[in-house]
């Protein structure tokens, strides 16, 4: 089991139980981790951090020295990045963007716009012609390339190489190109290609698609500024201490920069810059035994932290013992080793953990849930059976 920080583990156990359950974020593990992975990538390879992980503009603004940009996806996204962290470049990306989100990109000074469609790149041509007519806007193409040499075999989330509603089919690139280059949308500009084919990747599978995109961005015959490859970098929540290896990803992309010295790289992780300073904090309510097996029921549930039940995992997790009991009635107490976490909520989905190695848990005795700084209360359903919002800690 991954143990919390001791200041994670000190405010867990010094909140009352009304005020469980919490995220708790540690702003310091975020600080050094973001550095670590800033100081393991090559100067020419930029780093924007993708907003839709965790948007707390406390992490947000903690990540600030750290990258270069953040990368939004909706119009909702766009108004709360610009306001946690304003004045930093913003690119502004996803499908199915709204002609109301383009144009307010567009006077909000969004430098970078990831087009994903044919239609996308014609409303955004119209658009531009209307908010900032003396202004060229930034393009990036974003492609659904396929990947021939099984680089994304290992992915948990394929977005590219196969059908999907993300991106343009690079058959359609002459197309798109002309437009851009043939003097027809003269408010747009071309900077580069965009792809952002899978999530968790290793880094020697991330390094090979990043080849891949690159030799195939630069084999299109027109000038190319930027290339993005995408985030995706692999979280391992069975294992947690297993950590992408960036030294050798940035070592990958130093060569990869060097063999193209007029290109500048980007990458986009979100996941893997902040799942590490997040906890999920709650209390065991009850101990049972059912069929044979022993389940907990703790303070909150999958409604809070949505990501065991979305990636089909158990989420890891540390027993902070309480010896205090409050109660006159017995104290439930699990019998064997292995117990299965849920949640408050009347579905058998509701599973935070199952078969946790917690023996001797015990109603009143708290529970942290590791790797939850990403994809956690952000993309949760809260509001279901209308349970209390969790708190919110953000230690420095």
């Amino acid at each position: 089991m991954p143990l919390p920080t001791p200041a994670v583990r000190d405010r867990v156990l010094s909140l009352p139980p009304a005020e469980l359950p919490t995220y708790i974020y540690d702003l310091t593990t975020l600080r050094e981790h973001a550095a670590h992975v800033r100081a393991a990538l090559p100067e020419r390879v930029e780093l924007y951090y993708a907003a839709k992980a965790n948007p707390e503009p406390e992490i947000l603004a903690a990540l600030g020295p750290y990258v270069d940009g953040y990368e939004v996806s909706s119009g909702g996204e766009l108004v709360h990045v610009a306001k946690a962290v304003p004045g930093r470049p913003l690119a502004f990306g996803g499908p199915g963007k709204t002609p109301d989100e383009i144009r307010a990109a567009l006077e909000q000074g969004v430098e970078r716009f990831h087009v994903e469609s044919e239609h996308d790149l014609r409303m955004l041509a119209g658009l531009a012609r209307q908010v900032v007519p003396d202004t060229r806007v930034g393009v990036l193409l974003r492609f659904n390339l396929a990947v021939a040499d099984g680089s994304l075999a290992g992915s948990s989330l394929a977005m590219g190489g196969r059908p999907t509603p993300f991106g343009l089919d690079p058959s359609r690139a002459p197309d798109v190109l002309r437009p851009l280059t043939d003097g027809t949308y003269p408010h747009l500009e071309l900077l580069g290609v965009h792809a952002h084919l899978a999530s968790g990747l290793d880094a020697p599978e991330q390094l090979s698609v990043a080849r891949s995109i690159v030799e195939w961005a630069t084999g299109l015959g027109v000038p190319l500024s930027e290339v993005n490859v995408g985030g995706g970098m692999a979280v391992d929540y069975t294992h947690p201490a297993s950590r992408f290896d960036w030294k050798t990803y940035g070592e990958g992309l130093a060569q990869l920069v060097e063999a193209h010295p007029d290109l500048t790289l980007r990458i986009e992780p979100g996941r893997a810059l902040t799942a590490y300073c997040g906890w999920y904090a709650t209390e065991v309510l009850d101990v049972k035994h059912s069929h044979g097996e022993e389940f907990a029921v703790v303070r909150g549930g999958t409604h809070h932290l949505r990501t065991p039940a979305t990636k089909g995992h158990d989420q890891p997790c540390s027993v902070l013992a309480v010896e205090e009991w409050p109660h006159p009635w017995p104290r439930p107490v699990a019998e064997g080793e292995y117990v299965s976490l849920a949640g408050q909520l009347c579905t058998p989905k509701d599973l935070l953990a199952r078969a946790a190695h917690a023996p001797g848990l015990r109603a009143g005795d708290r529970v942290a849930f590791a790797l939850a700084g990403a994809y956690a209360w952000n993309i949760s359903h809260h509001d279901f059976l209308m349970h209390p919002h969790p708190g919110f800690h953000f230690l420095d």
